[in-house]
């Protein structure tokens, strides 16, 4: 398998026999190991891991007990883990070319190398290798596929690969748990990743940091002049700093310096806008905005400062700001230092289409021009309804155009952020997984990964809910539907027909696996967003099915609807509807007003 997905998706390399194993490594045979894992005195933390998760999967695959040492072993096989083991077999082995997280997957004689760049490149080779070889798949963290061989053979092989994400981050509560983070080689800030795990990316303060590091209540009292002046008066209420005034800067370093301190394994300090408008409007700061044709110039410029400042006791940490709202269109001059990240952020577009669309231009050019300037170009990009998670949000089709259209334009990082407030939104695992796969390769197919991870997460039930799913994404494209990602439960895709039809596919998915507990609560999981909508809209849907003379698909009562609703919504943990803390309120207040109706 896993020369088939160089071939297909990587790079397929034909190479001399001397170098690469002439005939195939047998790792089990009839159900007895036939290999021992080693690991290198000087194994690092994570290597050591990788090993143990090596052993764990394969014992669970073959059934067989595979001891794990370090050299010299006698075995008529070695599983060399790590790139210390991989050279007790050649010598010169090198992961130098493949930064923290790059992978090397090599056959030589009769051993088997799973290796990569530190800190995290051998886990990624072995979770690699037990995905993409022998078929092991993490679909969520309670969701797993592990296939069963009790014989185990390796065609020659010799495969590397650098992701080219730097940071990878599907932003998704089922997405936190750190052992689903790194078997599917996510290496974001928010996961529990911790040194058996490679460790992640680190911030020290994630966004919106400009009140963080200059809170108005400790300083606007005595230091109006740090903050916004707007229409002639400073204020600090929904405002910005004064990104022109040297001695904030000079207060805003010390501080991030000091937080820093008290955060050593922090890589990237944030230093970004609040998240709202209210820029700065003060002659000098509207004057470098002028200048730069952006206000982007103004912030760049006092980010660079800031930057350069702690460059030398923080050789290690970027600065990371925003490219977001009113600073999205890049400056006319100023360019970002080598150690400033810029997060261009997709909050105005509609993701019913791609990015690189017409319907989005503006963004579209905006990242063609950032990519243009900026070295490290990060993406924040949205993939949830924040103000309905459970409504329908057909944007699966442009997942991967998307990222595909990021990496082509020297993006280094993305965080997707999608429903992150709660277990259960919709489609929530499918989506993680989806992101995950082409955050680490944006070459793949996004169609085909998605009808992989339905296959596997539903079963029998698969070609049912892809039937639910199509019937929602033509539903928003023969709309024209903008689809936001603050989108409101009106939208004219979510008609009655539209909900109805898929609601009959959603059946068809539960008699599908009706003997099969675990695959039906994943079904009724997946119902949920046409139950909530029908509910949102209860007497216009109701209206709508009487004068199109079709039947009702749900029960005639509301109560009971929304009794069927929480009974799944309370077993997968549900907490809100929303990205808010409003719980079920507006759900609650729908079904009241629709009872009262009647």
């Amino acid at each position: 398998m896993l020369r088939q997905f160089v071939q297909s998706v990587l790079v397929g390399l034909a190479l001399p026999a001397a170098i690469v194993s002439a005939r195939p490594v047998t790792l089990a045979q009839d159900g007895a190991a036939r290999a021992a894992i080693v690991v290198a005195a000087d194994a690092t933390q994570a290597e050591r891991f990788a090993a143990e998760q090596l052993r764990m999967y394969l014992k669970e695959i073959t059934g067989a007990d595979f001891t794990t040492a370090g050299d010299p072993v006698e075995a008529p096989v070695r599983i060399l883990v790590g790139p210390g083991a991989a050279r007790l077999a050649i010598a010169n082995f090198s992961t130098d070319d493949l930064g923290p997280d790059g992978i090397a997957i090599r056959t030589f004689g009769d051993d088997l190398i799973l290796a990569g760049g530190r800190p995290r490149g051998t886990l990624y080779a072995v979770f690699t290798f037990l995905e993409y070889e022998l078929g092991c798949r993490w679909w969520a963290p309670d969701a797993t596929t592990l296939p069963k061989a009790r014989t185990i053979r390796i065609d020659p092989t010799d495969y590397r690969y650098v992701p080219p994400l730097e940071y990878r981050e599907p932003f998704w509560t089922c997405a936190f748990d750190p052992d689903w983070a790194v078997r599917n080689r996510c290496n974001g800030n928010t996961p529990a990743l911790d040194a058996s795990r490679g460790g992640k990316h680190i911030y020290e303060g994630f966004v919106h940091t400009f009140y963080p590091l200059i809170p108005p209540q400790t300083y606007f009292n005595d230091h109006p002049e740090w903050f916004s002046e707007i229409n002639g008066k400073r204020t600090h209420e929904h405002a910005q700093l004064c990104l022109t005034n040297e001695a904030m800067r000079q207060e805003l370093v010390r501080n991030l310096k000091a937080r820093l301190r008290a955060n050593p394994a922090a890589t990237i300090a944030s230093v970004s806008q609040n998240d709202w408008a209210g820029n700065c409007q003060c002659a000098a700061c509207a004057a470098v905005e002028k200048e730069e044709e952006s206000p982007a110039g103004l912030v760049l410029r006092f980010v660079n400062a800031v930057a350069t400042d702690i460059e030398t006791e923080f050789p290690h940490v970027a600065i990371s700001t925003l490219a977001y709202q009113y600073t999205r269109k890049p400056p006319r001059l100023t360019r970002p230092r080598p150690n400033v990240i810029v997060r261009l952020c997709s909050i105005e577009c509609s993701f019913s289409l791609p990015l690189a669309h017409e319907r989005n231009a503006k963004f579209r050019d905006d990242i063609i021009g950032w990519s243009k300037i900026c070295d490290r170009l990060y993406i924040w990009d949205y993939t949830t309804n924040f103000r309905h998670y459970f409504l329908p949000h057909p944007n699966l089709r442009v997942l991967g155009p998307n990222v595909k259209f990021f990496a082509e334009h020297s993006v280094k990082g993305i965080f997707e952020q999608g429903a992150y407030t709660s277990p259960g939104a919709e489609m929530a695992e499918l989506r993680a997984w989806v992101l995950a796969k082409l955050l680490w390769d944006p070459r793949l197919d996004g169609s085909k990964a998605i009808d992989e991870f339905l296959r596997g997460y539903y079963g029998p039930a698969a070609e049912h809910i892809k039937a639910y799913l199509d019937i929602t994404h033509n539903a928003v494209e023969q709309s024209g539907d903008w689809l936001g990602c603050f989108s409101e439960h009106t939208a004219k895709f979510l008609s009655f027909d539209t909900l109805s039809a898929g609601w009959t596919s959603l059946q068809a998915a539960e008699g599908a696996v009706r003997d099969n507990p675990d695959l039906l609560f994943r079904v009724k999981v997946a119902q949920l967003p046409v139950l909530y909508t029908l509910m949102m809209r209860w007497d216009e849907m109701r209206t709508a099915a009487a004068q199109a003379g079709k039947p009702w698909p749900v029960s005639d009562s509301i109560q009971q609807v929304f009794e069927q609703f929480m009974d799944t919504a309370r077993k997968k943990n549900v907490t809100r509807l929303n990205e808010w803390a409003d719980g079920y309120g507006n759900l609650e207040q729908a079904v009241a007003r629709a009872g009262s109706s009647k």
